[in-house]
C-alpha cells in the first residue's frame, strides 16, 4: 500500500504513516541500502520487523531522503544528514516517520488490553485522573505510553525514566492533543502533544511547546 496517511502540524513539520502490507520482497526490492542496514535487516528473525524496517525506508523516499540520509548517534537516536530533525516508530501493521526544523518524537502502538498490567511502572501522576474503570481507559493509557514514549525519543538521554521524569496533563480523547512534561536534573522541559487514533492503533508526536 501506499502512504496511509499524512499530517503537517506546522509548517515545520511533517508526519507521515505507512500502513504494511506489502511483503519483505515487494518491500526491499525499490530501495537501497547501505551495507550496514542491509546486513541489519538481513539478520532480523522475524519478517514483521523485516517490513517494519523496510516500510520506514519508503517514508524516508516520501520525505526526498535515502537510507544513506540517515545515521543514528551513539544513544540510539535517528538523526538526518542535512541536519533536519528526525524520529522513527513501528508498530506491528503501521510505521511513521516525523521530520521537523525542531527536535520531535513519534511513537505508534497497538492498543492492548495487557498494556494495563503494566501501568504502574510508567504512570504517576496520571493516575491520579486516569479512572480504571473508565470505558475508554486502555485508549488513554495507550495515549500516555505513546505520549511518553514519544518524550523519549525526543529527549534521548540515558537515565530517564518515564515513571520518574515524565508527565502527561490530562486530556479526553477527543481533544487529540495534550502537554506533557520532562522534569529532568532539576530542568522542567513543557512539550505540545498530538495524538490519532486509526484501525486499533495510536500514534503520539511531540514538540517543543512555543
Amino acid at each position: 500500500m501506499p502512504l496511509y496517511k499524512t499530517l503537517n502540524p506546522n509548517s515545520q513539520t511533517t508526519v507521515k504513516i505507512w500502513k504494511i502490507e506489502e511483503s519483505y520482497d515487494d518491500l526491499i526490492q525499490p530501495i537501497s541500502l547501505k551495507p550496514e542496514s542491509l546486513k541489519r535487516v538481513l539478520g532480523m528473525k522475524s519478517e514483521l520487523h523485516q517490513r517494519g524496517f523496510l516500510s520506514v525506508r519508503h517514508l524516508l523516499a516520501e520525505f526526498g531522503y535515502t537510507d544513506s540520509d540517515l545515521f543514528y548517534d551513539e544513544n540510539g537516536k535517528p538523526h538526518l544528514k542535512d541536519g533536519k530533525h528526525i524520529s522513527i516508530t513501528h508498530s506491528f501493521t503501521f510505521s511513521g516517520v516525523v521530520v521537523s526544523d525542531c527536535e520531535v518524537g513519534i511513537d505508534i502502538e497497538k492498543q492492548r488490553d495487557k498494556i494495563g498490567v503494566i501501568a504502574h511502572k510508567f504512570m504517576d501522576y496520571e493516575s491520579q485522573y486516569l479512572n480504571t474503570d473508565c470505558t475508554d481507559y486502555i485508549r488513554k493509557l495507550t495515549v500516555i505510553w505513546c505520549v511518553k514514549e514519544s518524550l523519549y525519543k525526543l529527549f534521548a538521554t540515558p537515565g530517564l525514566s518515564f515513571l520518574q521524569h515524565t508527565l502527561v496533563i490530562p486530556f479526553e480523547i477527543e481533544d487529540c492533543e495534550t502537554i506533557a512534561w520532562i522534569d529532568y536534573n532539576n530542568r522542567k522541559y513543557d512539550y505540545q502533544t498530538t495524538f490519532l487514533e486509526f484501525e486499533g492503533f495510536t500514534c503520539a508526536f511531540a514538540l517543543p511547546k512555543s
